[in-house]
């Protein structure tokens, strides 16, 4: 049994891909994904593995949660947690049960793993290595275990249309070592390519249930510049009809920069960048790899190719400042962002996880207070108690406001306010003009955590 917690509304490529390999290997797999299915009695009765994926933070705080619940229903099955986050809780994993833990590269070591139950039944020493970075033969992805696409978060397009999205991955890990991402801990800057007819085969049966649009999931679609590049021109050209969108560092897209419209001409309609600050000292202890001016550039380089940008921030962090907190809302209103900027973007506060890059930086291991084993993290206070009461007042804000379907303008208007008060600024309205809404494409499920 294959488990997805979550996966930002996407139909999960971590498990179709293990389900192809494990399957050609012989092993009866099924696939479960907790966004979408429940943990019903019955469902783990025969399972002898259950591997639950743990790919992001919100996943793994959920997969936490469901450990004593799989226990219980599946007594005699093997326990495994995989994925991005795994490794980097190993130690409370194991205190909470799990057998085996894996990270990187994880399908070889599934399979290692199922190979061994079968023949030694419930072996309680892992033999497989925690991180693998080795390479995969990838297959195609069995998604036929999986709720069907539309089940999943869709596009929500500028005339008020949506279409039914599917995901896919080119590539995994990453080249750079950003301080706060947690790619970093598990791939060290290594990265490993999807073959192009893989990810193309893997597209064309999505295509095939309905997709009309493909979220890419690599952490940075252009760290392999040429193999992504070959991927979208064919795409296009079988499917001239098919958008799609990526995730780039600000500092790829200004490298490629003359790829921007070649991006925008085969069906991309935005590219999401981790943009994380405008304050340079802030950018460089995260080790980014851009400046302000850098982002300030970008924006206006997409502009110029008709590509549009969706930047996220992690605004809240121990060196955030009142002004500076304005000076990023004024920012972006100056620069006709405010519809291309998820709300919840406005109110993410840094997260230390176990193993994070950041722990190496001397007053950061100062400031951080012991593991908190239910938030996986390391907690941190600000200085200026202010700026921890603003982050709660703009998160719930933002909460409220998107229950009630505000618009992104109406939510940016009242974190506008909220932060002039707290900083004890007279309010003024926001510099105009804004862009419209409608000339925003998105995905309606956009939290990034």
């Amino acid at each position: 049994m294959l488990v997805n917690p979550y996966e930002l509304g996407r139909q999960p490529f971590a498990l179709a891909q293990p389900a192809a390999l494990l399957k050609r290997a012989g092993f009866a797999v099924r696939c479960l994904d907790l966004s979408l299915e429940k943990l019903d009695p019955g469902i783990l009765e025969d399972a002898g593995l259950v591997a639950l994926h743990a790919g992001m933070h919100t996943a793994t705080r959920i997969a936490v949660q469901a450990l004593p619940r799989v226990r219980q229903l599946a007594p005699q099955a093997h326990l495994c947690v995989y994925g991005l986050y795994a490794p980097m809780n190993e130690s409370l994993l194991r205190e909470l049960g799990v057998d085996t833990v894996l990270g990187g590269e994880v399908e070889p070591a599934l399979l290692s793993l199922c190979r061994r139950l079968r023949i030694n039944g419930k072996p309680m020493i892992q033999s497989e290595p925690v991180i693998s970075l080795g390479r995969v033969e990838f297959e195609l992805p069995d998604r036929s275990g999986l709720p069907k696409l539309a089940r999943y978060a869709h596009l929500e397009l500028p005339d008020g249309s949506t279409r039914v999205t599917g995901f896919a991955e080119g590539s995994r890990g990453c080249k750079h070592l950003c301080g706060h991402c947690p790619i970093v801990p598990v791939y060290n800057g290594v990265f490993r390519v999807v073959p192009r007819e893989v990810v193309l085969a893997d597209i064309r049966q999505q295509v095939a249930a309905g997709a009309e649009h493909i979220t890419f999931g690599d952490p940075d679609f252009l760290n392999g510049p040429g193999h992504a590049l070959e991927i979208v021109r064919a795409l296009h050209r079988e499917f001239p009809r098919l958008s799609y969108d990526v995730t780039i560092k600000v500092e790829h897209l200004l490298k490629n920069s003359e790829h921007l419209a070649t991006l925008r001409e085969t069906g991309c309609l935005f590219v999401t960048t981790a943009v994380e600050s405008i304050d340079d000292r802030v950018l460089k202890l995260l080790d980014k790899g851009h400046t302000r001016a850098d982002f300030l550039e970008l924006v206006r380089r997409c502009r110029d190719a008709g590509l549009a940008l969706s930047p996220t921030f992690v605004p809240f962090n121990p060196w955030t400042t009142l002004e500076g907190y304005l000076e990023l809302l004024s920012t972006l209103a100056e620069q006709e962002l405010i519809e291309s900027v998820a709300p919840i973007q406005l109110a993410i506060r840094l997260l230390i996880p176990s193993g994070s890059k950041l722990l190496e930086l001397s007053e950061v291991a100062a400031m951080v207070r012991e593991f908190d084993s239910a938030a996986l993290v390391y907690p941190w206070t600000h200085a200026d108690p202010r700026v921890d009461a603003l982050q709660r007042q703009v998160q719930e804000a933002v909460h409220a406001a998107e229950h009630e379907k505000k618009s992104r303008s109406e939510i940016f208007d009242a974190v506008w306010s909220l932060a002039h008060k707290t900083a004890g600024r007279p309010w003024h309205p926001i510099v105009e003009p804004r862009l419209a809404r409608a000339a925003i494409p998105y995905l309606n499920e956009p939290w990034y955590c």
